[in-house]
């Protein structure tokens, strides 16, 4: 999962090109947020698409709000191309929020960006909860919660794996403080055949003011 600050380096200069398939190895799937498509801001790139090129991985993405001549949302990229794909919005009242449910064969995987206004970020996770219930494949959830471990929110999760008291640090990229960043699975039956290996924060301190985590899972 990897909140990209829009595809802009903390140095201004462009496109992000560190993308998550260029760290830490290929991901079978990511989570990305804040991602520009056809903007003034971007130059009219389509971020999400430039990285699916880079990567070689499938680009789906979500629109979470109308922003400068474009659009402004969340995105997947993926290894399989999604069996289906649905969009729900999430509460969010400094700005539109959205919740991206991708459907593989094997999963469910997710991505969102939760509201900074702390009762829309609580009613979203109540709503992420309802959907996960409801799958009957293996459900995923990636994304900034801009939530810390220790908030009322966070610590209702009692149903996602791992649900964390505390995490490895995601921002500020250059000298992290927060844990605001997460991958989560649901606890439900399907998912009692997959197992965390691996769960880690990778050093990437100028690409995005986020670092990117990151999750192997097997099964």
């Amino acid at each position: 999962s990897y909140n990209v600050k829009n595809g802009t380096g903390m140095d201004g200069r462009g496109i992000m090109t560190a993308g998550p398939g260029n760290r830490g190895g290929k991901p079978d799937v990511a989570a990305l947020q804040e991602l520009d498509q056809g903007t003034i801001r971007s130059g009219g790139r389509d971020t999400l698409q430039e990285l699916a090129a880079r990567t070689t991985l499938t680009g789906t993405y979500a629109k979470a709000i109308d922003y400068s001549g474009g659009s402004y949302g969340v995105g997947i990229l993926s290894r399989e191309k999604p069996l289906s794909v649905k969009r729900i919005p999430l509460p969010g009242r400094e700005e539109a929020r959205v919740l991206l449910m991708a459907e593989f064969r094997d999963y469910w995987f997710c991505a969102t960006h939760l509201s900074l206004t702390r009762e829309d970020s609580s009613a979203s996770i109540d709503m992420i909860a309802a959907l996960a219930a409801k799958c009957s494949k293996p459900f995923f959830i990636a994304g900034d919660f801009n939530l810390t471990p220790d908030s009322e929110p966070i610590t209702r999760m009692k149903k996602f794996h791992p649900a964390e008291r505390s995490g490895p640090k995601t921002f500020p990229a250059g000298h992290p403080k927060e844990c605001i960043d997460y991958i989560w699975m649901y606890r439900g039956k399907k998912t009692e055949a997959f197992h965390v290996k691996e769960r880690r924060v990778i050093e990437a301190p100028a690409a995005s003011d986020h670092r990117p985590v990151k999750v192997t899972v097997s099964y």
